[in-house]
């Protein structure tokens, strides 16, 4: 981390949040971090072809999608300080000239320079693929494998909605990858043999880098995975593999199954499966479909316990259900997306609320991602990795100031969220 940023940092908490810390803030700004979930994108040169690999579910190919949060808009005062840390500018019109000439100066090295920027060791990247610049340790893989639960035609779901449409039409197209990659000419005939290709799948994935999984479901259907019985699915493969409309409800039950079964092999195979769980992007998204309390069950199998799963983005705005199942053995969250949507004030009240009750379940992250020319992956790390240093201070000074913790163990806790606790999870050590 650059000491001009560990000095902005402490400096905007001592003044701009009266009441955090300033010692406890100058420890936090040295700590570097672990960020859990992002989507950073590959370094391009010119003439490359743009990155479309950056989520298997991007929301830039929907018809039309939500508005963004204000601190995600290009007129959010943070980026000032962004930009100017990054590319040594001040106007948002300025950006996109400015980032291509460091691009170009630092060639592949530029996505780690980014890293270096924010003050993060390791970045988890979410991606379809990882590219050009996106080399360990600095970035780590996590695959996506929603499309592995898909075997079956999904018209009947695409004619629901326009978001449905442009996102099951993604998952199919990656299913036909994956498939390809399993040297398959689409879906085989039987159940068993779908399943081996679901296990080669991750066990390649695996060898080729992944230290995680993640599923998008809650874009697709709600997050409720009821128990199926093996001949229960066996039935409604066998009937329905080579039917252009399985029935909804039918195809929803083998949808249950084999998520069950990923994230069984998963957790056989010691990869965490990360699991949206928030407000998603588009005008059709189904808030109730992402409510953590959904995934109960799944994590309650005593079949599933060897599956760490972390339930990505605070599970907002279901932050108290979420510290709630953060008493799961096998459940962690993170802050990712919130520190791109909260203010640090309101972030910290959230992190409190999980750090008094399961603070080695709490995890750093930011959800850095492209959402405009002046608003891409490289200056959401840095506003999202701000807050949540901020929202952190101001969250462990109330508890040091409320009798609950001592400064020592404040710091401790603060590099347990920042950093520790992803160490130990993902066994980076």
């Amino acid at each position: 981390m650059k000491a001009g940023w560990a000095f902005a940092f402490v400096t905007s908490v001592a003044l701009a949040q009266t009441t955090a810390d300033p010692e406890l803030a100058a420890a936090i700004a040295k700590i570097k971090t672990i960020d859990n979930h992002a989507h950073p994108l590959r370094w391009t040169g010119a003439g490359d072809k743009p990155d479309d690999e950056f989520d298997a579910l991007p929301c830039d190919t929907l018809e039309t999608a939500a508005q963004n949060p204000v601190r995600l808009r290009p007129d959010n005062p943070e980026l000032v300080a962004a930009w100017r840390t990054l590319f040594g500018v001040t106007d948002a019109k300025e950006v996109p000239a400015a980032k291509r000439r460091v691009m170009t100066d630092k060639s592949a090295a530029y996505p780690a320079w980014v890293l270096d920027q924010v003050g993060t060791e390791t970045m988890m990247a979410n991606r379809v693929a990882m590219g050009a610049g996106l080399a360990p340790p600095r970035f780590r893989w996590v695959s996506f494998v929603d499309a592995l639960m898909l075997p079956l035609r999904t018209g009947v779901f695409q004619r629901m909605n326009p978001d449905y449409k442009a996102f099951y039409a993604a998952e199919d197209r990656l299913l036909q990858r994956y498939l390809a990659e399993s040297s398959l000419q689409g879906s085989p005939p039987t159940l068993d043999e779908f399943t081996r290709m679901v296990t080669g799948t991750l066990e390649r994935q695996k060898r080729l880098g992944a230290v995680a999984v993640k599923f998008e479901a809650a874009y697709l259907r709600p997050l409720d995975f009821p128990g199926v019985a093996e001949a229960e699915a066996r039935r409604i493969y066998a009937r329905y593999i080579k039917v252009s409309e399985p029935p909804a409800e039918e195809s929803l039950k083998l949808q249950n199954f084999l998520f069950r079964y990923i994230v069984r092999e998963a957790g056989r195979l010691g990869l965490p499966v990360q699991i949206h769980v928030a407000l998603g992007c588009g005008d059709y998204f189904q808030m109730r479909n992402a409510n953590p309390l959904l995934l109960e069950s799944v994590v309650n199998d005593p079949a599933l316990r060897k599956t760490n799963f972390i339930l990505v983005h605070g599970g907002w705005p279901a932050t108290a259900e979420m510290a709630a199942l953060l008493s799961k053995p096998n459940v962690w969250t993170d802050t990712s997306f919130l520190a791109l949507t909260l203010s640090p004030r309101t972030l910290s009240n959230v992190m409190r609320g999980w750090l008094e009750l399961f603070p080695e379940r709490v995890l750093f992250g930011t959800d850095a991602f492209s959402a405009s020319p002046e608003v891409s992956w490289e200056e959401t790390a840095w506003i999202g990795t701000a807050a949540v240093r901020q929202g952190l201070a101001l969250a462990l000074t109330g508890m040091m100031q409320d009798g609950e913790i001592t400064r020592p163990r404040a710091v401790e806790l603060a590099r347990k969220v920042l950093r520790d606790n992803a160490l130990e999870l993902y066994r980076l050590r």
